[in-house]
């Protein structure tokens, strides 16, 4: 009995992953990775007239999102302003620890969540600053553009829940992104990108926190027997026959 099943558990030396599953398992990081740098590209092509028409379409500023949120929402994660070349590397460095950490689905619903309720908030902020005369009314079309958020929320998820690799490469990207990039510049005076930052941040470590629970509670709930078949008693592996 114990050799039986101890054949049924070990099915052999461990296979390399062949490229089909490594592109399946990340699906969601290579399809984001590969639109941005496919839309980067287009975008570098336009005149500099082209080029403002579309960050002034794009950008998920107080007046956007009154007038057209999805389009804004949308195209704003997909362009970057400044510095462009480095994005697709701080791209990769947190999506593919997401997607390990979480899977294709749910790694893209938390960066999306991030990125949305970030760009709302930080928006939100300006827009009753402006209508309380704090700050002028042509804050209203701020430029707000760029994948920062998704890249922040994927990297908190990575460097919560992801394996080690996952979590140093999460780590080195939040440490390129606040030190260099200085991303929370300007929080204690609520400008946009801190506040946006700092949103998506904390939406994407609750609400991958959540999913998280959720995962490994299906994981403990026990299978149901096939139709039909009473559920019989479970033999550990180790049993002696």
């Amino acid at each position: 009995m114990a050799a039986r099943s101890r054949q049924h558990l070990y099915a052999g030396p461990m296979q390399p992953k062949a490229p089909k599953a490594i592109f399946t398992r990340y699906a969601v990081a290579w399809g984001y990775l590969a639109v941005f740098v496919i839309v980067q590209v287009i975008y570098a092509l336009l005149s500099s007239h082209d080029q403002a028409a579309v960050i002034g379409w794009a950008s998920t500023s107080v007046h956007n999102l009154r007038h057209d949120p999805a389009g804004s929402l949308v195209a704003s994660a997909f362009i970057a302003q400044a510095s462009p070349a480095v994005w697709p590397a701080l791209i990769a460095l947190a999506m593919f620890g997401a997607c390990q950490a979480l899977g294709n689905w749910r790694a893209a619903l938390v960066c999306a969540v991030g990125h949305v309720i970030g760009s709302v908030v930080s928006e939100g902020v300006v827009g009753y600053r402006v209508s309380h005369g704090v700050l002028p009314a042509a804050d209203r079309y701020l430029i707000d553009i760029g994948p920062s958020y998704i890249v922040v929320s994927a990297a908190v998820v990575a460097l919560l829940y992801g394996s080690w690799l996952a979590r140093g490469a999460a780590a080195l990207d939040l440490v390129i992104l606040i030190v260099p990039g200085d991303i929370f510049a300007g929080l204690s005076h609520l400008y946009v990108a801190a506040v946006g930052h700092l949103t998506a941040m904390i939406v994407a470590a609750g609400f991958g926190s959540l999913l998280v629970w959720q995962m490994r509670r299906q994981r403990r709930r026990p299978e149901p027997p096939p139709f039909g078949e009473e559920p019989g008693p479970v033999l550990s592996a180790e049993q002696p026959g």
